[in-house]
Protein backbone atom coordinates (compact mmCIF):
# COMPACT_ATOMS: atom_id res chain seq x y z
CA UNK A 1 0.00 0.00 0.00
CA UNK A 2 1.15 3.59 -0.60
CA UNK A 3 0.19 6.90 -0.26
CA UNK A 4 0.96 9.77 -2.00
CA UNK A 5 1.72 13.17 -0.34
CA UNK A 6 1.64 16.23 -2.40
CA UNK A 7 3.27 19.27 -1.07
CA UNK A 8 1.30 22.07 -2.30
CA UNK A 9 3.53 25.28 -1.37
CA UNK A 10 5.86 27.07 -3.53
CA UNK A 11 8.82 26.50 -1.01
CA UNK A 12 9.78 22.68 -1.40
CA UNK A 13 11.36 22.55 2.38
CA UNK A 14 9.31 24.71 4.28
CA UNK A 15 6.58 24.48 6.72
CA UNK A 16 3.94 22.51 4.80
CA UNK A 17 6.85 19.96 3.80
CA UNK A 18 7.71 19.66 7.71
CA UNK A 19 4.04 18.49 8.46
CA UNK A 20 3.73 16.53 5.46
CA UNK A 21 7.25 14.84 6.60
CA UNK A 22 5.72 13.81 10.47
CA UNK A 23 3.15 11.91 8.62
CA UNK A 24 4.95 10.37 6.21
CA UNK A 25 7.14 9.58 9.09
CA UNK A 26 4.43 7.84 10.91
CA UNK A 27 3.06 6.04 7.52
CA UNK A 28 6.33 4.45 7.00
CA UNK A 29 6.32 3.09 10.95
CA UNK A 30 2.76 1.37 10.10
CA UNK A 31 4.33 -0.43 6.99
CA UNK A 32 2.71 2.05 4.12
CA UNK A 33 5.11 3.60 1.21
CA UNK A 34 4.94 7.37 0.60
CA UNK A 35 6.36 9.38 -1.70
CA UNK A 36 6.02 13.22 -0.94
CA UNK A 37 5.65 14.95 -4.32
CA UNK A 38 6.43 19.05 -4.57
CA UNK A 39 4.23 20.61 -7.50
CA UNK A 40 7.07 22.99 -8.39
CA UNK A 41 7.91 26.50 -8.06
CA UNK A 42 6.96 27.57 -12.08
CA UNK A 43 3.49 29.04 -12.34
CA UNK A 44 0.54 26.23 -12.88
CA UNK A 45 -1.93 27.26 -15.26
CA UNK A 46 -5.31 27.09 -14.18
CA UNK A 47 -8.50 25.17 -15.69
CA UNK A 48 -9.53 26.75 -19.04
CA UNK A 49 -12.99 25.00 -18.66
CA UNK A 50 -11.96 23.66 -22.52
CA UNK A 51 -13.75 20.36 -21.66
CA UNK A 52 -11.03 18.42 -24.00
CA UNK A 53 -10.16 16.35 -20.74
CA UNK A 54 -13.71 14.83 -20.92
CA UNK A 55 -14.63 14.69 -24.67
CA UNK A 56 -11.72 12.74 -25.74
CA UNK A 57 -12.03 10.88 -22.08
CA UNK A 58 -8.40 11.08 -21.75
CA UNK A 59 -7.94 10.59 -18.12
CA UNK A 60 -5.94 13.27 -18.12
CA UNK A 61 -5.48 17.26 -18.89
CA UNK A 62 -4.75 18.58 -22.26
CA UNK A 63 -1.94 20.69 -21.23
CA UNK A 64 0.88 19.19 -20.10
CA UNK A 65 3.26 21.72 -19.01
CA UNK A 66 3.10 20.95 -15.16
CA UNK A 67 2.59 17.89 -12.95
CA UNK A 68 -0.53 17.61 -12.96
CA UNK A 69 -0.38 14.71 -15.23
CA UNK A 70 2.66 13.47 -13.54
CA UNK A 71 0.53 13.11 -9.99
CA UNK A 72 -3.05 11.70 -12.07
CA UNK A 73 0.01 9.04 -13.54
CA UNK A 74 1.44 8.58 -9.78
CA UNK A 75 -2.42 7.87 -8.42
CA UNK A 76 -2.68 5.11 -10.39
CA UNK A 77 -0.29 3.30 -7.95
CA UNK A 78 -1.13 4.77 -4.81
CA UNK A 79 -3.92 3.49 -2.29
CA UNK A 80 -4.44 7.06 -0.45
CA UNK A 81 -3.83 11.03 -1.39
CA UNK A 82 -2.62 13.76 1.34
CA UNK A 83 -2.59 17.13 0.45
CA UNK A 84 -0.60 19.69 2.08
CA UNK A 85 -0.74 23.46 1.64
CA UNK A 86 0.07 26.53 3.39
CA UNK A 87 -2.47 29.39 3.94
CA UNK A 88 -2.91 32.36 1.88
CA UNK A 89 -5.57 35.21 2.59
CA UNK A 90 -7.40 32.01 4.73
CA UNK A 91 -7.13 29.74 1.90
CA UNK A 92 -5.04 26.89 0.19
CA UNK A 93 -1.98 28.10 -2.50
CA UNK A 94 -3.34 29.42 -5.68
CA UNK A 95 -0.70 26.71 -7.25
CA UNK A 96 -2.32 23.73 -5.12
CA UNK A 97 -5.77 25.73 -5.78
CA UNK A 98 -5.00 25.55 -9.50
CA UNK A 99 -3.25 22.08 -9.59
CA UNK A 100 -6.19 20.22 -7.89
CA UNK A 101 -8.71 22.16 -10.08
CA UNK A 102 -7.28 20.35 -13.42
CA UNK A 103 -6.27 17.12 -11.13
CA UNK A 104 -9.95 15.95 -10.25
CA UNK A 105 -11.93 17.84 -13.17
CA UNK A 106 -9.60 15.35 -15.57
CA UNK A 107 -10.12 11.93 -14.18
CA UNK A 108 -12.56 10.37 -11.76
CA UNK A 109 -9.46 7.69 -11.04
CA UNK A 110 -9.41 8.60 -7.34
CA UNK A 111 -12.99 7.13 -6.19
CA UNK A 112 -12.85 5.41 -2.69
CA UNK A 113 -9.02 5.76 -2.32
CA UNK A 114 -8.65 7.65 1.07
CA UNK A 115 -8.03 10.83 1.20
CA UNK A 116 -6.90 13.99 3.84
CA UNK A 117 -5.61 17.63 3.60
CA UNK A 118 -2.91 19.37 5.98
CA UNK A 119 -2.44 22.82 6.29
CA UNK A 120 0.25 25.42 7.92
CA UNK A 121 0.01 28.77 8.73
CA UNK A 122 1.84 31.60 10.80
CA UNK A 123 -1.58 32.59 12.99
CA UNK A 124 -5.05 32.15 11.67
CA UNK A 125 -7.11 31.32 8.64
CA UNK A 126 -6.22 27.45 8.52
CA UNK A 127 -9.55 26.15 9.23
CA UNK A 128 -10.95 28.00 6.04
CA UNK A 129 -8.44 26.67 4.00
CA UNK A 130 -9.02 22.76 5.02
CA UNK A 131 -12.71 23.22 4.64
CA UNK A 132 -11.62 24.29 0.81
CA UNK A 133 -9.35 21.28 0.00
CA UNK A 134 -11.73 18.47 2.38
CA UNK A 135 -14.19 19.63 -0.70
CA UNK A 136 -12.00 17.87 -3.32
CA UNK A 137 -11.88 14.37 -1.65
CA UNK A 138 -15.54 14.35 -0.23
CA UNK A 139 -16.96 15.52 -4.40
CA UNK A 140 -15.02 12.75 -5.63
CA UNK A 141 -16.33 9.60 -3.80
CA UNK A 142 -12.51 9.33 -1.57
CA UNK A 143 -12.92 8.23 2.37
CA UNK A 144 -11.91 11.43 4.48
CA UNK A 145 -9.49 10.59 7.11
CA UNK A 146 -9.91 11.80 10.28
CA UNK A 147 -7.49 12.70 13.42
CA UNK A 148 -7.63 14.40 16.69
CA UNK A 149 -8.00 17.82 15.73
CA UNK A 150 -7.74 20.18 12.65
CA UNK A 151 -5.05 18.91 10.93
CA UNK A 152 -3.00 22.40 11.17
CA UNK A 153 0.29 23.33 11.83
CA UNK A 154 1.64 27.06 12.95
CA UNK A 155 4.88 28.61 12.57
CA UNK A 156 6.60 30.70 9.98
CA UNK A 157 9.90 28.59 9.58
CA UNK A 158 9.98 25.21 9.98
CA UNK A 159 11.97 25.46 13.03
CA UNK A 160 8.52 27.31 14.50
CA UNK A 161 6.95 24.42 13.25
CA UNK A 162 9.05 22.06 15.40
CA UNK A 163 8.17 23.76 18.30
CA UNK A 164 3.85 23.18 17.78
CA UNK A 165 3.82 20.06 19.93
CA UNK A 166 0.12 19.31 19.44
CA UNK A 167 0.13 20.05 15.78
CA UNK A 168 2.88 17.45 15.40
CA UNK A 169 0.57 14.85 17.24
CA UNK A 170 -2.48 15.97 14.81
CA UNK A 171 -0.08 14.83 12.06
CA UNK A 172 1.29 11.90 13.71
CA UNK A 173 -2.77 10.71 14.47
CA UNK A 174 -3.00 11.54 10.78
CA UNK A 175 -0.74 8.88 9.33
CA UNK A 176 -1.53 6.34 11.62
CA UNK A 177 -5.67 6.89 10.60
CA UNK A 178 -4.84 6.62 7.37
CA UNK A 179 -2.74 3.47 7.46
CA UNK A 180 -5.60 2.13 9.64
CA UNK A 181 -8.19 3.14 7.03
CA UNK A 182 -6.23 1.65 4.21
CA UNK A 183 -5.40 -1.50 5.77
CA UNK A 184 -9.50 -1.97 6.60
CA UNK A 185 -10.22 -1.85 3.23
CA UNK A 186 -7.72 -4.24 2.13
CA UNK A 187 -8.78 -6.28 4.87
CA UNK A 188 -12.85 -5.61 3.34
CA UNK A 189 -11.62 -6.72 -0.01
CA UNK A 190 -9.94 -10.04 0.80
CA UNK A 191 -13.78 -10.65 2.64
CA UNK A 192 -15.45 -9.72 -0.54
CA UNK A 193 -16.10 -6.18 0.02
CA UNK A 194 -16.32 -4.57 -2.68
CA UNK A 195 -16.59 -0.66 -3.54
CA UNK A 196 -19.78 0.78 -4.09
CA UNK A 197 -21.27 0.59 -7.90
CA UNK A 198 -21.59 4.12 -9.24
CA UNK A 199 -24.79 5.42 -9.99
CA UNK A 200 -25.08 7.41 -13.33
CA UNK A 201 -25.09 11.35 -12.41
CA UNK A 202 -27.84 13.76 -12.89
CA UNK A 203 -26.57 17.25 -13.93
CA UNK A 204 -29.87 19.53 -12.90
CA UNK A 205 -29.63 23.44 -12.04
CA UNK A 206 -32.31 25.98 -10.16
CA UNK A 207 -33.14 27.82 -13.40
CA UNK A 208 -36.79 26.93 -14.45
CA UNK A 209 -38.71 28.67 -17.75
CA UNK A 210 -41.13 30.57 -15.96
CA UNK A 211 -44.05 32.61 -18.38
CA UNK A 212 -44.16 36.39 -18.34
CA UNK A 213 -47.53 37.30 -15.58
CA UNK A 214 -50.38 39.16 -17.53
CA UNK A 215 -51.64 42.42 -16.57
CA UNK A 216 -55.26 41.03 -15.96
CA UNK A 217 -54.19 38.29 -13.94
CA UNK A 218 -52.28 40.58 -11.39
CA UNK A 219 -55.94 42.15 -11.25
CA UNK A 220 -57.52 39.06 -11.25
CA UNK A 221 -55.45 37.72 -8.06
CA UNK A 222 -55.68 40.93 -6.19
CA UNK A 223 -59.39 41.65 -6.74
CA UNK A 224 -60.77 41.63 -3.29
CA UNK A 225 -57.91 44.08 -2.13
CA UNK A 226 -59.27 46.33 -4.89
CA UNK A 227 -62.39 46.02 -4.15
CA UNK A 228 -62.40 46.78 -0.74
CA UNK A 229 -60.31 49.72 -1.49
CA UNK A 230 -62.51 50.84 -3.80
CA UNK A 231 -65.20 50.60 -1.46
CA UNK A 232 -63.66 52.66 1.06
CA UNK A 233 -62.49 55.22 -1.10
CA UNK A 234 -65.93 55.84 -1.92
CA UNK A 235 -67.38 55.71 1.67
CA UNK A 236 -64.53 58.92 2.41
CA UNK A 237 -65.82 61.08 -1.07
CA UNK A 238 -69.22 60.64 0.00
CA UNK A 239 -68.69 62.16 3.45
CA UNK A 240 -66.46 64.71 1.87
Amino acid sequence: MKVLLLNGSPHPNGCTFRALSEVEKTLQQEGIETEIFHIGTEAIRGCMGCGMCRKNKLGRCIFGEDAVNVVIKKMEECDGLIVGSPVHYAGASGGITSFLDRMFYSTGGFAYKPGAAIVSCRRAGSTAALEQLNKYFMMNNMPLVPSAYWNMVHGNTPEEVEQDLEGLMVMRTLGRNMAWMLKSIDAGKAHGILTPAAEPKTRTNFIRECAPVKAEAEEKNFAPYFISYNKVNKAYQEED
